[in-house]
């Protein structure tokens, strides 16, 4: 059976992994469906937002699958080295796109998990979704998460987490910036789908373009992150959405963009 569902909802393409038996743990072979799947959203011009999510209720993404880490150990380091290599690809990927990207949390978030929500720029959590960075526990450190976490929640209250490995809530969650919003789980996918719809509706050259912008700047120092910047809204401004925008904003009518 497939283990990664693809679903066009409305203008946003659902990416759904499909393996709760294993608390939808990530194996090698579903990181590098994933970053085709999102590739391919990516590119299809009918697709204006992406989500991703799970199935069931228990578990969003509880890291990597521990048995074909231990076997990718066994075979030696080359095969370990390759599988870290793929998940770090799989983040990298969702640096590059140039669609948002919503995460709807369906459940707990654990280790690996944690770095790909962080990878999305947006998060919707079910109210009893847990959160945590348990690697410590067993003698080693979330690594590959360290890079998406720490820039999504800040140094410090990523180091918490990271060297104590304690769970939190979706309060907390949402406290400390991994999430945005927090809702009751009845109404997980309705409030997800409405963000992305939200979304699907803004200026797709506006949102692609300010989307990589912020990738691609966060992390200079402030006076050339600004002069990038600079460049970057000059080259919005001569989009066709940018004009249509601006006539519409002045007509005080709904605009029309075309992602152009």
């Amino acid at each position: 059976m497939a283990e990664l569902r693809e679903e066009d909802r409305g203008r946003a393409r659902w990416l759904i992994i499909d393996r709760p038996a294993q608390r939808n743990a990530l194996t090698f072979a579903l990181l590098g469906e994933l970053r085709t799947a999102l590739q391919r959203a990516d590119s299809d011009a009918a697709v204006r937002a992406i989500c991703l999510s799970a199935v069931g209720e228990k578990a969003f993404c509880a890291g990597m699958d521990f048995s074909e880490v231990a076997e990718a150990a066994a075979a030696g380091p080359m095969a370990a080295h390759e599988g870290r290599r793929a998940y770090a690809a799989l983040l990298a990927e969702l640096a590059r796109l140039g669609k948002p990207v919503v995460a709807c949390v369906n459940g707990a978030v654990m280790g690996g998990g944690m770095g790909l929500l962080a990878a999305c720029d947006l998060a919707v959590a079910a109210s009893d979704a847990l959160f945590g960075t348990p690697e410590v526990e067993v003698g080693l450190f979330p690594y590959m998460a360290l890079a998406a976490v720490s820039r999504c929640i800040g140094r410090r209250a990523a180091l918490e987490l990271f060297f104590t490995g304690r769970r939190i809530d979706a309060v907390e969650a949402q406290r400390i910036g991994l999430v945005n919003s927090v809702v009751p789980r009845a109404e997980l996918t309705a409030r997800t789908q409405e963000l992305l719809d939200t979304l699907a509706a803004r200026s797709p050259v506006a949102l692609r373009l300010g989307r990589r912008a912020f990738y691609a700047t966060q992390d200079l120092p402030y006076e050339e992150q600004l002069a990038r910047l600079c460049d970057r809204l000059v080259e919005n401004f001569r989009t066709e959405d940018a004009l249509e925008g601006i006539s519409a904003f002045l007509q005080k009518r709904k605009p029309d963009f075309k992602g152009r």
